[in-house]
């Protein structure tokens, strides 16, 4: 019954996104969401926990920002439960997504999702973001419901390259956390995200460099 849901629900919001996607990715992201549910019962990966809401609080709310995804690689910082990380590479096969997260049960099953959904595009490395050395800075950043916007420029602000920008998930506008915003960093945009069947705000902030 709950598959069929599923398959009920992200069909018609993956339409009402205007978002056109194969069987087989669509097969994917329904199977990553019955690892993503089995696998919350023993470690808490994530809060929702009706699964009637999580096709549109987890996979659609994640490709809600795929209009601003426009880079060759993307880091995912507390990657979590592999939101936004996984459904995006499921859908952009051809771009390479590094997720990291400092919890070794979480990482345990993001390398469980890659192995299992033959996710060849997706790196996860378990670590603090203030740790991560990587051959060379990420042009863009991704982060849900991972810490507020001052914590994420001083954590991952070395991670990230210059010109690049970080794509900041948010629910309400966070005006308190846009005015602590240290000096050098500015949202260079904001943008209102729809997610069919997910009640209250949904914001994406692009926060960039003062200077670019």
């Amino acid at each position: 019954m709950t598959q069929a849901l599923w398959q009920r629900q992200l069909r018609e919001g993956l339409e009402a996104m205007q978002v056109s996607l194969s069987d087989e990715q669509q097969h994917r992201l329904l199977a990553f969401l019955a690892l993503l549910n089995k696998w919350n019962k023993a470690y808490n990966l994530t809060a929702v926990r009706n699964e009637g809401e999580m096709v549109s609080r987890q996979l659609l709310d994640s490709l809600s920002i795929l209009p601003w995804v426009t880079t060759e690689h993307l880091l995912d910082v507390g990657a979590g439960g592999g939101l936004p990380g996984i459904p995006l590479a499921i859908v952009l096969p051809e771009m390479r997504f590094t997720l990291l997260d400092s919890n070794g049960k979480k990482t345990r099953f993001l390398n469980q999702c890659v192995l299992e959904l033959g996710l060849n595009n997706v790196d996860v490395i378990h670590g603090r973001a203030e740790d991560c050395k990587p051959k060379q800075p990420f042009s863009q950043i991704s982060s849900r419901a991972f810490t507020a916007l001052d914590n994420l420029v001083g954590w991952c602000g070395d991670l990230l390259a210059n010109g690049g920008s970080f794509l900041a998930m948010k629910g309400q506008y966070p005006d308190d956390e846009v005015a602590a915003l240290p000096a050098g960093w500015r949202v260079s945009s904001s943008h209102s995200l729809e997610v069919p069947g997910a009640g209250g705000e949904r914001h994406l902030l692009v926060v960039t460099r003062a200077e670019q």
